[in-house]
């Protein structure tokens, strides 16, 4: 199983950058798949995550800026990030809890490679 993550870069603030996740490999179901993001000298942190049943959790700091959305049918999930701010700065982790197959217990978690976002004041 592998994440790819596409996008990140350099923004103004009150810009946007769009984030995308791709899961690929042998995958029963998908738990849970977002966004987690590590800023300057802090600990890494929810961004926004899908959870069973079609919902959404987003960190307080994002909601009403950023909006997560998922494509079942390709295990991608995108981050749409608007209204940047500066400290939205930081590397941002793709995150997903797959299961690999009918047993519950063959869920584990993966961790894609990790992208820049950087927000100009």
């Amino acid at each position: 199983v592998q994440l790819q993550a596409f996008g990140g870069g350099l923004v103004q603030a009150g810009g946007s950058l769009r984030l995308s996740c791709a899961a690929s490999g042998k995958i029963f179901a998908i738990t849970g798949m977002g966004w987690y993001r590590q800023g300057p000298g802090k600990e890494r942190e929810l961004v926004a995550i899908t959870t069973p049943g079609d919902g959404i959790n987003y960190a307080e700091s994002v909601k009403g800026r950023f909006t997560l959305s998922r494509d079942n049918a390709k295990n991608t999930v995108t981050l749409q990030m608007n209204n940047m701010k500066p400290e939205d700065t930081g590397v941002y982790y793709c995150y997903a809890l797959l299961r690999l197959d009918a047993d519950f217990l063959s869920t584990r978690d993966y961790w894609g490679q990790g992208t820049q976002v950087t927000v100009s004041s």
